[in-house]
């Protein structure tokens, strides 16, 4: 129990003073003593309850995605704007730490908890993770601290029981700091779903479509940190001046094996502060190598009119727009006036005014006349299943029949695409998705209704190419995100 304490200390006294003031006096110190102590009281709890701002960002952020069905990616660009380096780097890690860990997580907490995570509240839930998370992944961190944190963040969330419940699972955990809720699994299929948190089905999938190999060495790829990889602008600065920038902040940068021009940041030294700043000037643009090399595909030269169907939000296009020249013509096409603007203010900061957008509905026929174009560049809509180690929360949203649907209006844009291209033309299809239906098939059907389109081999790295020459990446295989593409030329 709280000693009772006032300005004069009169309890710890061996002789009272109470017996020389007046039971008036005596009742305004003891009042004046209970509220020092409730203060003390709100100071000692504020403070057991206080949450770091990297973890509260990491909390709200996955509420975020978990609830409101946001993007990571997204809403981590603009909540970290203005933490410092440290805690920027750790929300990062903490929220997309979670999301690809979830399963296994989740485990975690039904063996800890002894009962089905479902059942718990969504916000207990969530602290759960962050901290098994940090118990796990993050040895850096002091076990106690991602012990009271996450008790602090139930708290905040669900006031009661449940930092009690919070605390007695996390406790059990760093009782028991190697339980692998994976190894006992028989099943092959669960046992690789639940090792590399990824929905049975899509494991199922992958193993039916690559082999077992190919689809765990992928899986296993969806949940490391990929690289930053990016293109310098020259339209806003020379080459080699940026380069001379990073090296004085000490980043170390190596040039890619897998599209020209586009370079990878190696290691974690080095002033982020100053990418951040080449990002905003517009001297560097973020871009994963696998997707820089659609536009060395499209093969777009000097004086020719391009198009881009669905450009949002705008990297392939200004890409494009940077290798061909003022003298080209490009369009950039999308479905959403919003989503344009976004490509206005890329092209904009990227000092390219050789872009021109169109709203367009894609599944429609283009509002073009037929054999406008040169070169003509679909980058579908799809799953996004090659980026799952930039957007984690994508393999616990996508079902089998998205990816049928997508295969469906995926094979409506190109067919709608094609009567653009000139004679001689090139027509160039790429995602960002390793399913077959969404690539391989689209391409099939295309050939076997358009007998006056024919599949070219791509201009890409051998060790890409596939049987019919069109080009697959793999995270597992040169670091790169999936992605697919394929080039198609027009007769003459």
């Amino acid at each position: 129990m709280d000693k009772l304490f006032c300005p004069f200390q009169f309890w710890n006294f061996r002789f009272s003073i109470t017996a020389f003031i007046s039971d008036t006096t005596r009742l305004k110190l003891l009042n004046m003593a209970v509220r020092v102590v409730k203060k003390n009281r709100a100071r000692r709890s504020a403070g057991a309850r206080a949450v770091t701002p990297a973890r509260r960002c990491a909390f709200t952020v996955l509420q975020r995605v978990e609830e409101d069905g946001a993007f990571a990616a997204v809403l981590l660009a603009h909540a970290t704007a203005e933490l410092r380096a440290d805690d920027r780097a750790l929300c990062y890690e903490l929220t997309l730490g979670v999301l690809r860990r979830q399963l296994w997580l989740d485990k975690l907490i039904e063996h800890y908890a002894g009962r089905d995570s479902g059942q718990i509240d969504v916000p207990v839930r969530r602290a759960l993770r962050l901290g098994l998370y940090q118990l796990r992944f993050l040895s850096r961190v002091p076990a106690s601290a991602a012990v009271n944190e996450s008790v602090n963040l139930s708290h905040a969330a669900r006031p009661g029981a449940a930092a009690k419940f919070v605390n007695a699972v996390l406790r059990r955990a760093t009782r028991e700091p190697v339980f692998d809720p994976a190894a006992q699994i028989s099943d092959d299929i669960e046992r690789l779903a639940v090792e590399t948190s990824h929905p049975r089905w899509l494991v199922e999938r992958w193993t039916a479509a690559f082999g077992a190999d190919e689809a765990a060495a992928f899986a296993h790829a969806n949940n490391l940190t990929p690289p930053v990889a990016f293109r310098a602008n020259e339209w806003r600065a020379p080459v080699a001046e940026v380069m001379a920038q990073l090296r004085e902040a000490g980043i170390r940068v190596t040039p890619s094996g897998v599209a020209p021009g586009a370079w990878r940041i190696e290691g974690t030294g080095g002033s982020a502060a100053s990418v951040r700043e080449l990002m905003r000037a517009g001297a560097i643009y973020t871009q994963d190598e696998a997707s820089q090399l659609v536009a060395h595909v499209l093969g777009a030269g000097a004086g020719e009119r391009v198009l881009d169907v669905c450009s949002a939000p705008g990297s392939k296009a200004t890409h494009i727009a940077g290798l061909v020249g003022a003298d080209a013509f490009v369009v950039a096409g999308d479905l959403r006036a919003h989503r344009l603007r976004v490509v206005v203010e890329a092209a904009g900061k990227q000092n390219l005014h050789n872009i021109h957008v169109v709203a367009l509905d894609a599944r429609a026929a283009m509002p073009f006349p037929d054999v406008s174009f040169d070169r003509v560049l679909v980058d579908a809509p799809c799953s996004g299943t090659g980026t799952l180690r930039h957007n984690p929360e994508i393999r616990w949203r996508i079902t089998p029949d998205d990816i049928a649907e997508l295969s469906a209006r995926q094979q409506q844009i190109l067919t709608h695409a094609a009567p653009v291209v000139r004679p001689g033309g090139r027509l160039v299809y790429s995602t960002c998705s390793i399913e077959p239906e969404e690539n391989e098939a689209v391409i099939a059907r295309f050939l076997a209704t358009h007998e006056n389109f024919r599949q070219e081999p791509v201009n890409a790295p051998a060790h890409f190419l596939t049987e019919t020459g069109a080009a697959r990446t793999w995270p597992h295989q040169g670091g790169t995100d999936g992605f697919f593409i394929a080039a198609l030329k027009r007769k003459s």
